[in-house]
């Protein structure tokens, strides 16, 4: 797809972007033609349509060549790599071929299990080995694999079991006196069963105790209240798509149904070599073949007593469905020679996944990003450098015609995440009847000021944000990215040219001085940095750049900016040593100096203080200078409240850092920062905030 987009002529792409949705029969026949002419695209639309040259068909030829690197890999003791290539023959591998008088399917799923053994994955092993079953349950060696695996977890009857199935199933001599060595072995040790240790599982159930209902609004279409109150964290809506797609660049590391991060024994599909689950149900899920379908050539003998084979068939026929989850089975009509969204863009293949709904329905609805945070095992000690930026990183997206009904805002009163593909959204404040709820699409107050979140929302959704954050004053916005004020001991914010043109506009929604001021004085923090808006009956001069809003005193930005800049290199050196790992310690004390100097310049609620306040507070965590790491750290939150609010998810994020310094410094007073930190992820996650944030569990714990 690429290839064919660079041989599209400059102009035509010009006339393109600047058409209308008039000219749009106009451009689409010139790029029809265009392409009607050009042997490149019919050479594509071949390759494309024919299932022996399809990206995404299986191929046997690949799938041995990758056994072969992978078995070389592996008789080398490197197995890491020998994981890879067993994977990836896995992908190409046909369900039905043979090597050897052995399913291949079933001999790659083994080989990948004695290497996962080898790497210390043992239930990831264990899996391994019943998949290999699934496909070929009379394969003597599988059981046995299986059972070294079941051992090594320390489930000694189950292991007890797959070697008396193994040693029924094996005809060479040595092989049986193997399996025979091996149960004697696991007989002796067999009351020394333990439980293995599973992962964490929410099994919470919340009812959604609310009735929710569609309005119409007059800026925003249509939006979604409640008919009745709502308190704080209550779980307002619960919905699966219509329609998901994985994202191009996480195909290699999110599973593609659920669009968890996929383990290391990962699933491919039956009939193509393109996508990748987490577990044979997502792959059925998906709409994918079962790997069952193919081992009635390989079946157990028969006689096995009534309770070896009734355990041999719970092993090799998983109770696998699709038929308990209301979902288009998306990958079922891709697979067929041609996998769609290695091709098309995400978007597209969307649009086509929802078409026949959209026609039958004439319903509009829009995509929403589903998005996995970033962070690492939670089973791991804290550690303030893997905590630092805990972040959102989209990985799919889905339509979901209730979720996208929610409008947004830039200060939302509604919380939405994902858990597998399902949207949750949680009240994060307390809603009176007939309030709309409201989400954030993008960047919240706080996080951004007022000019970057109007700027992305249109260039990204197409409208003019009109929101409270955006149209009324906020203490946040005039601070975000504020100066401050020439005159010692004021606490004044001065304002550059751009940040001031849109608090300006602001100011068009008051009628008067006399209604500003009402609105100021509600709000303490706007009137200690702005207290000259209200004094002044032309308030709106008092928005020139420059200017303090306190005092009115001039400041030089120009020069102002030309000392942060050189501030900012000393900043971004620390920064560069401690994602290397290397610091130095006078690159702590210029970083000292440099936010000193920051001070000096930048309004004392400037985020970027902050940001700054956080680095050095990661540095001194590296050096092992943990008081002075909890110094800063508390420093940076201080800001942060006064931006976000002291219940915002934001400052949970910035509270797990602050203990994670307090757990390393064996300090034992951070059982009311742990509360508070519980308090304000249940707020935002509920019932599911120790699925969501695995850390969280272990500052409880």
């Amino acid at each position: 797809m690429e290839k064919l987009k660079s041989v599209i002529p400059e102009t035509l792409k010009l006339e393109i972007s600047q058409s209308t949705i008039d000219e749009l029969h106009c451009t689409c026949s010139s790029l029809l033609n265009f392409f009607q002419n050009l042997p490149l695209f019919h050479q594509m639309v071949r390759e494309l349509t024919d299932p022996e040259k399809a990206l995404c068909g299986k191929n046997k030829e690949a799938a041995m060549e990758a056994k072969a690197k992978g078995n070389e890999c592996f008789s080398k003791g490197e197995y890491s790599t020998a994981l890879h290539f067993y994977s990836q023959a896995l992908r190409a591998a046909p369900a039905d071929v043979e090597d050897k008088e052995k399913n291949l399917v079933a001999m790659l799923y083994l080989n990948r299990a004695s290497t996962l053994h080898k790497l210390g994955f043992f239930l990831e092993s264990l899996r391994d080995c019943s998949r290999a079953l699934i496909v070929s349950p009379a394969y003597a060696k599988a059981w046995f694999r299986r059972a070294k695996a079941n051992s090594s977890l320390g489930n000694y009857e189950d292991a007890i079991k797959d070697l008396t199935v193994s040693l029924k199933i094996e005809t060479s001599s040595s092989g049986k006196k193997q399996i025979e060595n091996e149960l004697n072995m696991l007989l002796n040790k067999s009351g020394l069963s333990r439980a293995i240790e599973k992962p964490y599982h929410d099994s919470s159930e919340e009812r959604l105790l609310m009735e929710l209902k569609y309005v119409s609004t007059t800026t925003k279409g249509r939006g979604m209240t409640s008919f009745t109150d709502i308190p704080l964290a209550s779980l307002i809506h619960k919905e699966d798509p219509y329609a998901a797609i994985i994202l191009k660049n996480c195909r290699e590391t999110h599973c593609a149904f659920c669009f968890n991060e996929l383990p290391a024994d990962t699933v491919p599909c039956v009939s193509c070599s393109i996508p990748l689950y987490c577990s044979l149900n997502c792959q059925v899920q998906a709409g994918g073949e079962d790997f069952s379908l193919c081992k009635d050539k390989y079946r157990l003998p028969q006689e096995l007593s009534d309770d070896l084979e009734q355990y041999a068939k719970n092993v090799t026929s998983p109770d696998i469905s699709s038929s308990s989850i209301e979902h288009a089975a998306e990958h079922k009509h891709e697979c067929q020679g041609m996998h769609w969204p290695a091709v098309l863009p995400s978007d597209v293949v969307l649009a086509g996944r929802i078409l026949i709904i959209m026609l039958l329905s004439r319903i509009r609805v829009n995509s929403m990003a589903i998005v996995r945070m970033n962070h690492p095992d939670g089973r791991q000690n804290l550690d303030y450098n893997a905590t630092s930026s805990v972040e959102q990183v989209q990985v799919a997206q889905a339509v979901y015609s209730s979720g996208s009904l929610f409008n947004h805002s830039c200060v939302p009163n509604v919380h939405a995440y994902f858990l597998s593909r399902t949207l949750f959204m949680r009240a994060t404040e307390n809603v009176t009847a007939g309030s709309e709820l409201e989400l954030s699409y993008g960047p919240q107050v706080g996080q951004w000021d007022c000019s970057e979140r109007r700027k992305f929302l249109e260039e990204r959704y197409s409208f003019i944000c009109q929101c409270s954050g955006c149209s009324q004053l906020n203490f946040s916005d005039l601070v975000h990215t504020g100066y401050r004020c020439s005159i010692p001991n004021c606490s004044g914010v001065v304002l550059e040219s751009c940040v001031a043109k849109y608090e300006k506009e602001k100011l068009k929604h008051f009628k008067g001085p006399d209604s500003l001021q009402q609105y100021i004085l509600k709000d303490d923090k706007i009137g200690g940095v702005a207290s000259h808006v209200f004094e002044q009956n032309d308030y709106y001069r008092c928005f020139e750049p420059g200017h303090c809003l306190s005092c009115g005193s001039f400041r030089d930005l120009p020069a102002s900016q030309k000392t942060i800049v050189k501030a900012e290199i000393r900043v971004r050196r620390l920064q560069e040593a401690v994602a290397s790992g290397e610091i130095a310690t006078d690159l702590v004390v210029d970083a000292l100096k440099s936010i000193d100097i920051l001070r000096t310049v930048l309004h004392p609620f400037n985020k970027r203080i902050a940001e700054v306040e956080d680095i050095i507070a990661q540095a001194f965590c590296s050096i092992g200078e943990f008081q002075a790491a909890l110094k800063h750290c508390r420093a940076s939150i201080e800001i942060l409240e006064k931006l976000y609010g002291e219940s915002h998810i934001v400052i949970g994020n910035e509270l797990i850092k602050l203990a994670s310094i307090q757990l390393s410094n064996g300090l034992k007073n951070g059982a009311d920062n742990t509360s508070r930190t519980v308090a304000i992820f249940s707020q935002y996650y509920g019932s599911h905030a120790d699925n969501m944030f695995p850390h969280l569990r272990y500052l409880k714990s």
